[in-house]
């Protein structure tokens, strides 16, 4: 039996994303994806298995994602689904497909958070100066 075992990431988010030949179950962290809470979510992490249509429907994919925060955990799911079934099915069109409508279903997004700097309270903002 092939098992694929892939991994997806987006800020601190990581999830990791395991592939069988199945009947199409996706889960994440043990929730069927087709119940999972949030509908905005859920369609994120549905994308790349519309996409694949009937090569996804012969796939169970098992993700477990932790770190984060829901939107980072989402986009880590969708990373690693998409990685998942293209190594599993091997098909070279599906992976321009999915890098022609979104590089980052297959690449991780190398975006992180601004350190804090000197003078103010984070990234960005400044202590005023007065000029009188």
């Amino acid at each position: 039996m092939k098992v694929v075992v892939t991994s997806g990431k987006r800020k601190t988010a990581v999830a990791r994303a395991v592939a069988r030949e199945g009947v199409g179950r996706v889960r994440v962290n043990s929730v069927p994806l087709e119940i999972y809470p949030q509908e905005v979510l859920r369609k994120i992490m549905l994308e790349p298995i519309k996409i694949a249509s009937d090569l996804a429907k012969k796939l169970d994919i098992e993700v477990k994602v932790s770190g984060g925060g829901i939107m980072s955990q989402a986009e880590a799911v969708r990373t690693a689904i998409a990685r998942a079934i293209v190594e599993f099915t091997g098909d070279e069109e599906l992976r321009k497909l999915f890098l022609e409508y979104d590089r980052t279903l297959l690449v991780n997004d190398v975006r992180r958070k601004l350190p804090k700097l000197q003078g103010g309270r984070g990234a960005r903002k400044r202590r005023q100066t007065s000029y009188r």
